[in-house]
């Protein structure tokens, strides 16, 4: 169990919103009538896609980074150190480096999409390679640190009071932003990769929307965060296979785990090829660029829609998480059968 103390709570993600205002993007909600005629319910999309750096994971990085520099126990901030496959890393290197002038480094695996790497480093980060599939990026990351100033903090993906804390405004702008107009959610999907965006929106939820269900979706190749759930323990498996990069994890973090067993309802898996279809759904039908790990949420929905899980008339809501991909690999993706 994660220490009470490490836990966020819904007032950190009020205050989180506080310090992101004005600094990260307040990004629309869209709907489409075709795709509610397809599924026959009321969808809601958040388009995380179009937030800064092009994905969620900015306010979780800003967050973090701005409670660092104004630490009440006066250390200077000299640097901030990360991994990630690619939005985290270019959240940070925005966050710290481009936009508050504090050096960041960055360990990033050697398949990391070009997009990804190549953002990352424009926006000041000092990449540092690793083998995902060889290497354990926890042991990485302890000796790239032991060779920064002092005064370095490492700031993890997901499993940080301050990132979930930032991630969950997404949640907080989607129900306020529903409520205002008398909209009351039945369903919210949420991809899963760590788990820091689906703890940090289910906090959100749970104070402003309680009755409404949060699914967690992620790739079948990938199930770590169904088994933990189901299991009442942190499943850690081996490096997922899917073309879903940002759900690529291989477990939950404590923190997550313990939020999620308590405000997730459930979490289901969906393929690649399920993936591919709501790539090209979103590109055609809603005019939106969306990245595999993005798709995950509407793809989970429609499952259960297929399945007769979510019943006719249900208003259901499906964050985008992201929108960062090669445009030559989504071409592909999107022009064959996988």
């Amino acid at each position: 169990m994660a220490a009470a103390d490490d836990l966020p709570t819904y007032k950190d993600v009020a205050d989180a919103a506080a310090v992101l205002a004005g600094v990260a993007h307040h990004t629309p909600t869209e709907t489409s009538r075709t795709l509610d005629d397809q599924l026959g319910v009321s969808c809601f999309v958040k388009c995380e896609n179009m937030q800064r750096m092009g994905a969620f994971k900015f306010r979780g990085a800003y967050t973090a980074v701005n409670h660092y520099l104004n630490d009440a126990d006066g250390k200077e901030l000299k640097g901030v150190l990360t991994y990630s496959s690619g939005n985290h890393a270019q959240a940070i290197a925005l966050a710290s480096t481009k936009t508050l002038g504090i050096p960041s480094t960055i360990i990033m695996p050697t398949d990391a999409p070009t997009l990804k790497l190549k953002a990352t480093q424009e926006y000041g980060g000092n990449v540092v390679f690793y083998d995902r599939y060889t290497e354990k990026r926890d042991e990485v990351a302890q000796k790239v640190k032991a060779t920064l100033p002092e005064g370095t903090v490492f700031i993890p993906p997901y499993n940080h009071k301050y990132v979930i804390a930032g991630q969950g405004t997404v949640g907080k702008e989607l129900i306020e932003d529903l409520q205002s107009k008398s909209i009351a959610l039945d369903y919210l999907f949420v991809c899963v990769g760590g788990g820091g965006l689906i703890s940090g929106i289910s906090l959100a939820v749970k104070e402003l929307s309680p009755k409404t269900q949060i699914i967690g979706v992620e790739p079948e190749a990938g199930n770590d965060a169904q088994q933990s759930l189901e299991q009442g323990q942190i499943v850690h498996i081996e490096t997922p296979k899917t073309i879903a990069d940002g759900a690529q994890t291989q477990h939950l973090g404590d923190l997550t785990f313990d939020i999620m067993q308590r405000n997730v309802s459930k979490i289901i898996t969906v393929t690649d090829e399920q993936l591919v279809d709501e790539m090209k759904f979103f590109g055609e039908r809603m005019k939106m660029i969306v990245e595999p790990t993005g798709c995950l949420g509407l793809a989970g929905l429609r499952k259960l829609v297929s399945s007769g899980e979510i019943e006719k008339g249900a208003k259901c809501g499906v964050i985008i998480s992201g929108g960062n991909v090669d445009l030559e690999r989504y071409c592909k993706l999107i022009s064959s059968t996988i």
